[in-house]
């Protein structure tokens, strides 16, 4: 049979005639491969070369995401500023508290309200101050503001009621309460603590003198700014700083109650308000607690 016995070529598969015409017909077919080969290399060398941009990425967020929020403090009844700087150790004291919070405190830094927020450290944010807290702070001015001797009103007020006068010709030297207490602990005194109390009193309230005595200084005191002295009966000296004007001068006699200036923010002062002591000299490193001193001598206060 003519068919019997002949082999039939098999079919070259694609490769196969790529191998034979790359075998006779040079490296035409050769290149492309190659090209192909080239290729897939430069793409396994090019793709490391975003993997450190991607780690710095990752460190930076891991970094953003590590960083420690700021600290924050509530204040609570009896605190101020010179106190909280102390106790939570703010590098820069009080001054340093006071002008990073100032939004949420306002322009008067010796009137802070329970619950307010503060930020140690670090400048708080204008969200922080709530809304109860700035009602309560115009309210406190507002209270404080009517607390002067010549508005009737500020008697009425339980909150702020006037120290009475006692039998002995003693009186609180203003209508109004205790800010900062007597040897309150800080550094923005130079003795290390607080020699005086102070008394919430905005500019121009009236001061009195403790009791009846003669006007051992009155003018200009360094630090405590414009100030007046004075030496009572019992031996004893009582001082007023801070004052915004002089309403007797030196070698003058006093009565208990009797108007010896009006107070301000004059010195070193952070803002309006009375400083008071009680001192066994003239001098200043003298002092002894003002408050027992004038409920020894019949004041409520």
């Amino acid at each position: 049979m003519p068919a019997k016995g002949k082999h039939r070529r098999p079919k070259s598969s694609t490769l196969t005639r790529g191998f034979v015409a790359a075998s006779t017909g040079g490296a035409a077919i050769a290149l492309p491969l190659l090209g192909a080969t080239g290729a897939h290399a430069a793409e396994q060398s090019a793709a490391p070369a975003t993997a450190p941009q991607q780690v710095v990425a990752a460190a930076q967020t891991t970094q953003a995401a590590a960083k420690p929020a700021p600290r924050t403090y509530t204040v609570v009844a009896g605190d101020y500023l010179a106190k909280i700087a102390h106790n939570k150790n703010v590098k820069g004291g009080w001054q340093k508290l006071y002008k990073d919070n100032r939004e949420v405190i306002g322009e008067d830094p010796s009137l802070i309200l329970p619950g307010m927020e503060l930020t140690l450290g670090a400048k708080a944010a204008p969200a922080k101050a709530k809304p109860k807290a700035d009602e309560d702070r115009s309210e406190a001015r507002a209270s404080r503001s009517a607390a002067k001797p010549q508005a009737p009103a500020a008697k009425a007020a339980p909150a702020q009621s006037a120290p009475k006068s006692s039998a002995s010709g003693f009186t609180a030297p203003v209508d109004s309460s205790i800010t900062t207490p007597y040897r309150a602990s800080g550094s923005m005194w130079s003795s290390g603590y607080h020699t005086g109390v102070d008394f919430a009193a905005s500019s121009g309230t009236s001061v009195k003198a403790v009791g009846p005595g003669t006007v051992v200084s009155a003018g200009w005191s360094g630090s405590y700014g414009n100030e007046v002295v004075i030496k009572h009966t019992d031996g004893t000296y009582s001082q007023y700083a801070h004052l915004s004007q002089l309403s007797v001068s030196s070698g003058q006699s006093v009565s208990g109650g009797q108007q010896i200036g009006l107070s301000g923010s004059t010195g070193n002062s952070t803002g309006p308000h009375l400083h008071f002591e009680i001192r066994t000299s003239p001098s200043y490193g003298s002092d002894i607690d003002p408050l027992a001193y004038l409920r020894q001598h019949g004041v409520s206060i």
